[in-house]
């Protein structure tokens, strides 16, 4: 309990009364030295927490991710060239295995030679050296560009009759597990001349897809001038085209089907409805209105196996 003082005042009256006052007893502060702050306790806990985070040792950055190897292992060459009128392919070599097509007035476009990034995706490059010397009972040798989407990338290996122009299905090539694989997409498709494994742009019939010994070997090239980021982490680059960009232009060049604004509404419609016919129209999209087809293709042997990198 708080002490108090007594303290009596007298007056000169003749009546003399003591009045008693109550007065708090002074209180001695030592004086706070001018420049000092008063913190609260929770304050100085925070402040301390805060010193002993900042003064804490950085851990040492993890090890950045190797870079993927892009070594060129193999190349091979695909010749193309154009008919000006139908395509008209021969039945009867079609029909005996054959792969020759009988194109009059054919011209041929010129040769593109692909480097393969063998240690990379060693199955798709084999698969796809396969389809190109016709090694697993099935070659990319008269078959069509089916797909030209200007200014981006053209489609071509798309299974199907070979009266039709499309690749047989191949039943010699093995099971190619890299479509499922995180490291197989891990190069993007950043300029034009990048060879791919078509994945998502794959359009070939359900029923082929459906088949258990069903193997995936429609590719694509990008044409430039600018990248495709919209195939990137789909679709599996596995080579580049070392010689003949040339000819990839005049490809992206080649006129094909566009269909009028009214008729994209009216399927966009089907589409949205259900009607099967809806996509069925537009296999025709961008499909070549002059024939360009692999007139040849094969393997191309070099000295030394491995040649320098060549970055996409």
């Amino acid at each position: 309990m708080m002490a108090f003082s007594l303290v009596s005042t007298t007056t000169s009256s003749s009546a003399s009364a003591a009045t008693a006052v109550l007065l708090p007893p002074h209180h001695h502060h030592r004086r706070r030295p001018t420049g000092d702050i008063a913190l609260p306790r929770r304050s100085l806990l925070l402040l301390s927490t805060s010193l002993s985070l900042s003064t804490a040792v950085d851990p040492p950055p993890s090890p950045a991710s190797p870079s993927p190897d892009t070594t060129i292992t193999d190349r091979v060459f695909i010749d193309f060239s154009i008919c000006p009128t139908n395509f008209l392919p021969n039945r009867e070599s079609a029909d005996d295995g054959g792969d020759s097509i009988l194109c009059s007035d054919s011209a041929l476009l010129g040769r593109l030679v692909l480097g393969l990034y063998g240690h990379l995706v060693p199955i798709t490059v084999a698969n796809f050296k396969s389809m190109c010397t016709g090694s697993c009972g099935s070659s990319y040798k008269g078959t069509l560009v089916h797909k030209i989407f200007p200014g981006q990338f053209f489609l071509a290996g798309r299974q199907g009759r070979r009266d039709k122009g499309a690749v047989r299905p191949p039943q010699q090539l093995p099971r190619n597990t890299e479509t499922v694989k995180s490291d197989s997409f891990l190069l993007s498709h950043s300029r034009g001349g990048i060879v791919s494994l078509c994945l998502s742009e794959n359009d070939d019939d359900d029923e082929l897809k459906l088949d258990p010994n069903y193997h995936n070997v429609e590719f694509l090239i990008t044409t430039g001038p600018g990248p495709c980021p919209q195939l990137d982490s789909e679709n599996i680059v596995f080579g580049t085209v070392l010689e003949g960009l040339d000819v990839v232009a005049a490809i992206s060049s080649t006129p094909t089907y566009k269909p009028s604004e009214r008729i994209r509404q009216f399927n966009d419609l089907a589409k949205f409805l259900g009607d099967e016919r809806a996509q069925n129209a537009r296999t025709i999209w961008n499909r070549p209105l002059q024939t360009v087809y692999i007139s040849d293709c094969g393997e191309l042997k070099v000295a030394k196996p491995s040649l320098t990198p060549t970055l996409p």
